[in-house]
């Protein structure tokens, strides 16, 4: 990875912090895009900024990318009853348009670089049905259906295009979730290995597809995810 350029969206914590932090100390050039400074020290904000409202022509993107991952998400548990139009334009909005608008303000610089990979965000709620996902699921399947038309897509232009599909991971955005000593046994205890995950877990896999490791990896949805999604131990 060393004197790669990589944008990050989503930075400034958890999963995108600790990709950025990967990324650099690996010798790779990250472009930082959040809505605040990444708590990396020593390191250069490069756009602050809220995908949500603004246009594609506003990302400031540099003249070649080799890499672009998309981090920003949410979690919208309610039952479905609870949920109004609002909460799934908002999810569908930061997960889904976020996505495309970063990745069409990227393309021009992804395809410049002769062979670059964009790294991209699902969950394992698209693929095992969970109670009270339906907002976020439904944003995020639509992140699985864009990774694998998109890598088709830009085959021809040597970008390669994957998603990966985490299970509960410790972060802030899961802070909620894991607030309590019961709560992270009980997750851990879902899961087939036994705990829930790490960013750095997500972390290691993303860089892992950003290199030239993965070259003839595209068009996949990865799920790490403790084996929640394909297991059933005994």
């Amino acid at each position: 990875m060393s004197q790669k350029s990589i944008a990050v969206f989503g930075a400034s914590s958890g999963i995108g912090q600790a990709i950025a932090e990967n990324l650099i100390s690996q010798g790779s050039k990250v472009y930082s895009y959040s809505r605040k400074q990444p708590g990396i020290e020593g390191f250069e904000h490069h756009q602050a900024l809220d995908i949500t409202t603004i246009g594609v022509k506003d990302v400031n993107v540099p003249d070649q990318l080799h890499g672009l991952v998309y981090c920003p998400g949410s979690i919208t548990l309610k039952p479905f009853s609870a949920l109004k139009p609002e909460h799934f334009q908002q999810d569908f909005e930061l997960n889904a348009l976020g996505a495309v608008k970063a990745l069409q303000a990227a393309y021009k610089p992804l395809r410049s670089a002769g062979s670059a990979s964009v790294v991209l965000f699902s969950t394992v709620a698209v693929s095992v049905g969970m109670n009270y996902h339906a907002s976020i699921a439904m944003a995020k399947g639509a992140i699985e259906a864009l990774t694998k038309s998109l890598a088709a897509e830009w085959a021809g232009s040597n970008i390669r295009v994957n998603a990966i599909a985490p299970s509960l991971t410790q972060t802030p955005l899961a802070n909620q979730l894991l607030s309590s000593e019961e709560k992270q046994k009980a997750s851990a205890q879902r899961h087939p290995l036994g705990r829930f995950g790490q960013a750095e877990d997500i972390a290691a896999a993303a860089t892992f597809l950003l290199s030239e490791n993965s070259s003839w990896i595209t068009g996949q949805i990865i799920n790490i995810d403790g084996g929640l999604s394909t297991l059933k131990p005994l």
